[in-house]
């Protein structure tokens, strides 16, 4: 009879054992030693209720994030275990919690007591059912007197929310509880990195952008059980996931501003080009204004490339699907095109210059009567230029290959 070295055997035991839990119950901590005897027997008691009504076992892991207090042993005391989360910061530890947790689903919670864990029962069941991520709103199940301040609560939150919900449209009311469920799978599949408070938004925007199945249900607001302030700094944090919302969205970033520049830009000049030509009255747009058009045109185009290279780097980094207008457009994202296209405007604009230099010759070098000449070939250069180098970029981006798409790891969305 062959014997498996006692090694093997113990590593194919703690294999078993992990497959045996069904569900992870995930708490971040750092110093909340008279919050966990709470928060676990609470957990503990939403494990009870998700055996009773889906027959799922569960575990408790508290993820560390370095507390002083004595919290990692009360709460391997209380029955839990503790995964220690070197990496400082609220999504760190949710981060390392759920990368350490067992469970095909993770219901994550804070360690404050804020929360009551059975709110989180049904989240299983939306995952059961086929969910990949479903949001806890406080806003849809309650806000006890005292839970959330004024300011988070009327302001902060649902402008938040909202912005959330128009730049990639997951369609939740609280894009900021703290008490969420996720499957393992999908969670993995985010590839999340805020280490910060951003974490909560950058955890439904990756969702939205992969077009995961996004659920929600109510839960509760509690006041928290600590007699100290709260991790959370209302302004500092806030700021952390408005910029996040900006950064993980190229097309209101850099896509609207850049199309509502270059189209203001171009109207500018096609009335004063009409004009030059006779072909229009009286025009609000002199001189000056000519400027102010090839400026908008020139910024307007450089935004433009930022947005697909914004978007192609979301693509090959695995977070972003591509767009289909993109797809269809894949043979001519192309570096030669770029090239191409960069190098025909530069020769018109070169021809253009050189047409003005003759007919100001021809003026004995006079003062043109108008800039409009000079402004377009100068446009046009520059948008050429702009062109070449932006394609050159986005292969860079794209893993130095000329074509932008196919190097991107491109997927339909």
């Amino acid at each position: 009879m062959r014997h498996e070295p006692f090694g093997q055997f113990e590593a194919v035991s703690r294999t078993s054992r992990a497959r045996a839990v069904d569900v992870s119950i995930v708490m971040p901590c750092l110093n909340e030693v008279k919050c966990l005897p709470h928060c676990i027997g609470n957990a503990q008691d939403a494990l009870r209720q998700i055996k009773e009504l889906y027959g799922l076992s569960g575990e408790i892991v508290i993820a560390d994030n370095g507390s002083t207090d004595g919290s990692q042993a009360l709460a391997k005391s209380l029955g839990a275990r503790v995964v220690a989360v070197p990496r400082r910061g609220y999504g760190a530890a949710l981060i390392g919690g759920a990368e350490a947790a067992h469970g095909q689903y993770v219901l994550m919670g804070d360690a404050d007591g804020s929360y009551d864990f059975t709110d989180g029962v049904p989240m299983i069941g939306k995952l059961v059912d086929g969910a990949d991520l479903c949001m806890g709103s406080r806003f849809k199940g309650g806000i006890s007197p005292g839970a959330m301040p004024w300011k988070n609560r009327y302001i902060g939150n649902p402008a938040l929310t909202g912005v959330l919900n128009l730049f990639f449209r997951p369609g939740i009311s609280d894009a900021h509880s703290g008490l969420r469920g996720i499957r393992k799978q999908a969670f993995l599949d985010l590839g999340l990195t805020g280490s910060g408070m951003e974490f909560a938004s950058e955890m439904v925007i990756k969702a939205a952008l992969k077009r995961q199945r996004i659920a929600e249900t109510p839960v509760k607001l509690l006041p928290d059980l600590r007699n100290r302030p709260p991790h959370l700094r209302p302004w500092r944090d806030g700021w952390r996931h408005l910029r996040y919302l900006f950064m993980l969205s190229p097309t209101w970033v850099f896509g609207v501003p850049g199309i509502a520049a270059f189209a203001a830009g171009l109207l500018i000049l096609c009335i004063a080009t009409l004009h030059a030509l006779g072909l229009a009255g009286a025009t609000p747009f002199g001189q000056s204004w000519i400027v102010v058009g090839a400026l908008l045109a020139t910024v307007g185009h450089m935004a433009g490339l930022m947005a697909l290279a914004s978007h192609l780097y979301g693509v090959r980094a695995g977070y972003r699907l591509s767009k289909p207008w993109l797809h269809n457009s894949r043979n001519i994202l192309t570096l030669e095109a770029c090239i191409i296209a960069g190098l025909g405007l530069m020769t018109c604009s070169i021809a253009g210059m050189a047409v003005v230099a003759v007919h100001w010759g021809a003026g004995s070098f006079a003062a043109l009567p108008s800039i409009l000449p000079v402004a377009v070939a100068g446009l046009s250069g520059t948008i050429g230029l702009q062109t070449l180098f932006g394609g050159f970029l986005l292969a860079i981006i794209g893993g130095n290959e000329a074509s932008f798409l196919t190097s991107a790891g491109e997927r339909r969305s």
